[in-house]
């Protein structure tokens, strides 16, 4: 039970670690960065999670921290995957819009003179028909 809990502690700073690292990282318009950032709240839950687990673990009788480590476990994994599909659906949908709105003329009404909206994405390439 000691390295079952010491093991999910490291894994709750490691966890923690990589949540910082992906805040600290600058806003980029590359998608899989975007997913990468947004999911770092869900992390931090994740984290925290694994570190109760593991103090529960630590302080409990052999049952109760066992089962208390599971269900952290199994929690914090459902929560990093949950944050990662709602990120990605979200980043895919933006990217969706913005496909859409390229196809379309970009909203320019054909003209890149009364367009109103910037002339080119983040790529470089014009938005204009």
């Amino acid at each position: 039970m000691l390295i079952a809990a010491v093991l999910c502690l490291c894994l709750a700073a490691a966890t923690a670690g990589v949540a910082a690292w992906s805040l600290n990282r600058p806003y980029a318009a590359d998608p899989v960065r975007q997913v990468l950032r947004a999911v770092a709240p869900t992390q931090f839950a994740a984290a925290a999670m694994l570190a109760a687990g593991g103090v529960v673990a630590l302080s409990a009788p052999a049952q109760m921290g066992v089962l208390v480590l599971v269900v952290c476990v199994i929690g914090a994994v459902g929560t990093v995957a949950a944050g990662c599909w709602q990120s990605a659906k979200l980043v895919a949908a933006k990217e969706a819009e913005q496909e859409a709105r390229r196809e379309t003329g970009g909203g320019c009404a054909g003209s890149c003179v009364s367009c109103t909206l910037s002339s080119a994405d983040s790529a470089g390439r014009s938005s204009c028909g």
